[in-house]
C-alpha cells in the first residue's frame, strides 16, 4: 500500500472522529485555564475591596497615611502612629459619596465573580455551553462594575481627609502630593482581566455550541447511512 493513496487515507468518518475527539481534549484544557483564572480574578477582586492602599502618603504630603475604597488612616504630624477609620458595614464612616459610590461598584463587582465561581456547579447539571454564556455574562458585568469604581474613586479626592494627607492642592483627580498605591492599580488590570475572561467564555460557549451541532450532524448521516 503506498502511503498518500486514497487506500492509505483514513476513512472520512474515523478522520472526522479522530478530529473531533482533539477538539473536544484542546475545548477542555482551555475550559479548565479559563476556570483557574476566574479563581485567580476573584482573588484579586476580593484583595482590591479589602485592602486599603489605593492611594497613599509621598515624600512631601503634610500627614502620612494611606486611603482605600472605604477605610483609610491618617496621622497626626506629632507622631508616626496612624489613626484609621471608615467600615463597609458603617457607611456614613465613609469620608466622601464617591468613595461609597466605588465601594460599591468594587463590591458588587467581587459579588458577581463570586456567583460566577459558584456557578461551576452548573456544568454538572446544565448544558456546558449555557454554563459558559451565564459566566461569560457575569465576568462582563464585574468587569464594568469595575470600570465604574475605578473611574468615580477618583472624584472622592477633594475630600476633607484627603486633603488633611495630601495638601490642599489636591481636588477631583487631582492627588496633590499623594501617589497611587498598589490596589489601584491592581483594580485596573483587574479590568482587563475580566474583560479577557467573558470574551474566552464566550468563544468557549460557542464552541460547545458548534461541537453539539457536528454531533447531532454526524448521528444524523449514521442513521441515514443505516
Amino acid at each position: 500500500m503506498v502511503p498518500g493513496t486514497p487506500a492509505a487515507m483514513l476513512p472520512a468518518a474515523e478522520a472526522a472522529r479522530i478530529y473531533q475527539t482533539n477538539y473536544v481534549r484542546n475545548s477542555r484544557a482551555i475550559g479548565v485555564l479559563w476556570a483557574i483564572f476566574t479563581i485567580l480574578f476573584a482573588i484579586v477582586n476580593v484583595v482590591c475591596f479589602i485592602q486599603p492602599y489605593w492611594i497613599g502618603d509621598g515624600v512631601d504630603t503634610p500627614q502620612a497615611g494611606y486611603f482605600g475604597l472605604f477605610h483609610y488612616c491618617i496621622g497626626n504630624g506629632l507622631s508616626r502612629d496612624l489613626k484609621c477609620q471608615g467600615s463597609f458595614t458603617e457607611f456614613s464612616s465613609i469620608p466622601s459619596s464617591a468613595f461609597k459610590a466605588a465601594s460599591f461598584f468594587i463590591g458588587m463587582s467581587m459579588v458577581l465573580v463570586i456567583s460566577c465561581i459558584v456557578c461551576f456547579a452548573l456544568f454538572f447539571f446544565c448544558s456546558t455551553a449555557t454554563v459558559y454564556k451565564i459566566c461569560g455574562w457575569m465576568q462582563l458585568a464585574s468587569g464594568t462594575c469595575l470600570v465604574l469604581g475605578c473611574t468615580i474613586f477618583p472624584d472622592g479626592w477633594d475630600s476633607e481627609e484627603v486633603r488633611q494627607m495630601c495638601g490642599k492642592q489636591t481636588d477631583k483627580y487631582t492627588l496633590g502630593a499623594c501617589s497611587v498605591r498598589w490596589a489601584y492599580i491592581l483594580a485596573i488590570m483587574g479590568v482587563l482581566d475580566a474583560l479577557i475572561l467573558s470574551f474566552l467564555a464566550f468563544v468557549l460557549g460557542n464552541r460547545q455550541d458548534n461541537l453539539m451541532t457536528e454531533e447531532l450532524l454526524a448521528d444524523c448521516k449514521e442513521s441515514g447511512n443505516a
